[in-house]
């Protein structure tokens, strides 16, 4: 065993401790919203704004922070966007308006898009041999969020929603200060040192970058309107509520082993294929979602779904961080991340202002799914052609 490998394992498991609570910080959002609406006395499409925010803060800072880790190490951008969570949770705790709201919302999102930004590729770089198993068990970590967010919140609406922030806050506070002396004491990897050129990196990798932004911007779409107003889905179906809260919690927790074992399959399986078909597996999903109303076969697909849309992200993720050479990682993931998130993050508020006119979340969903079909023949097509890189 090398003498770094405990200290790079504790280094490891600091940072999936952060990388929950940036996750936290983002979804938690979605079961709060039903609460945001009495409170704040706003609609499905201004609620849906608020989370909207979220995932435009998780875009913005993506490619700037790529430039960002071309001078600066990423173990310093990654204690840097700790403090910003914990910043940012303190003034969304204090939030009186929904503007402030929005704008907590957005900060947040900031944090958790530039975390993963300059995260995911040391990761990667910290066990080269096995990518996909390491970027599996961070995602893992960063799905325990999603599975806790929906029963943290209840638990903390006995109290106050502004205790969902305020615990963010704090425990953001302590994991950041145990990781910048875990770094201090860690050998840490020299794989991105020759990283120095965020243009020159995307014009190498284009392609690359533009089969992985098709690819989760379009698909994060439609997942990012789905999850966010999947309790009010289950309600328009004529479910309990209790059971529509559960559901959603049912979706995040079948992310959890999705994220373990899909990274290893992505470290054995040809990248491409299994990324297609991941979405087409997603795409059957979710039209077949929109088909059903009783609770067992709506309960059974919510758990198919949430394990398949789940396993996409680290089978991406390995892709990009496997094929990518160490002298464009870092900026070229950036580049892909922030265009990928900049189509995403319009998704809850597409669907909100759908449900506010008038259709009903089965439609609105239906649509998304034929739409998604498409492009998973078009992708078909073009690994067929030989067109896709690899």
């Amino acid at each position: 065993m090398k003498p770094y490998t405990v200290s790079r394992g504790r280094l490891f498991g600091t940072l999936c401790s952060l990388v929950l609570l940036m996750n936290l910080g983002r979804v938690v959002f979605a079961p709060l919203l039903t609460k945001f609406m009495s409170v704040f006395s706003i609609g499905e499409a201004t609620a849906g704004l608020i989370v909207t925010f979220v995932w435009i803060g998780s875009a913005a800072l993506r490619v700037p922070t790529g430039w960002l880790l071309t001078r600066v190490a990423r173990h310093k951008v990654v204690l840097g966007t700790g403090a910003v969570l914990t910043a940012a949770a303190a003034f969304t705790a204090g939030a009186n308006s929904v503007p402030m709201l929005a704008v907590g919302a957005l900060l947040m999102g900031l944090a958790s898009g530039a975390y993963l930004v300059a995260a995911n590729p040391l990761v990667s770089e910290l066990y080269p041999e096995r990518v996909g198993r390491a970027v599996g068990i961070h995602g893992s970590a960063s799905q325990v969020a999603a599975v806790v967010a929906a029963p943290f919140v209840t638990v903390a609406l006995f109290y106050n929603w502004r205790v969902v922030f305020v615990a963010i806050g704090i425990a953001a506070a302590v994991v950041t200060a145990f990781l910048y002396v875990t770094t201090r004491r860690t050998d840490l990897p020299d794989a991105g040192n020759a990283d120095r050129d965020l243009v020159g990196s995307a014009r190498q990798q284009w392609r690359v970058i533009l089969l992985g932004i098709v690819i989760l911007g379009f698909t994060g779409f439609v997942w990012q309107g789905l999850f966010n107003f999947y309790e009010l889905y289950m309600l328009q179906k004529d479910l309990g509520r209790t059971t529509a809260k559960n559901l959603l919690t049912v979706v995040f927790a079948a992310g959890v082993p999705a994220f373990f074992f899909s990274g290893r399959l992505a470290d054995r399986l040809p990248h491409i294929p299994y990324l297609i078909c991941i979405v087409g597996t997603f795409v059957a999903c979710l039209v077949a979602l929109t088909r059903v109303n009783a609770v067992l076969p709506v309960v059974a697909i919510t758990a198919v779904l949430g394990y398949v849309i789940h396993s996409l992200f680290p089978a991406l993720d390995t892709y990009l961080l496997d094929t990518l050479p160490d002298e464009n990682r870092a900026s070229a993931y950036a580049v892909y991340s922030g265009g990928m998130m900049v189509l995403q993050a319009t998704g809850s508020f597409a669907v909100g202002s759908l449900a506010q006119a008038g259709f009903t979340y089965d439609t609105i969903f239906l649509g998304f799914g034929v739409g998604l079909a498409v492009l998973v023949v078009a992708l078909v097509g073009l690994r067929q052609t030989g067109r896709l890189p690899t």
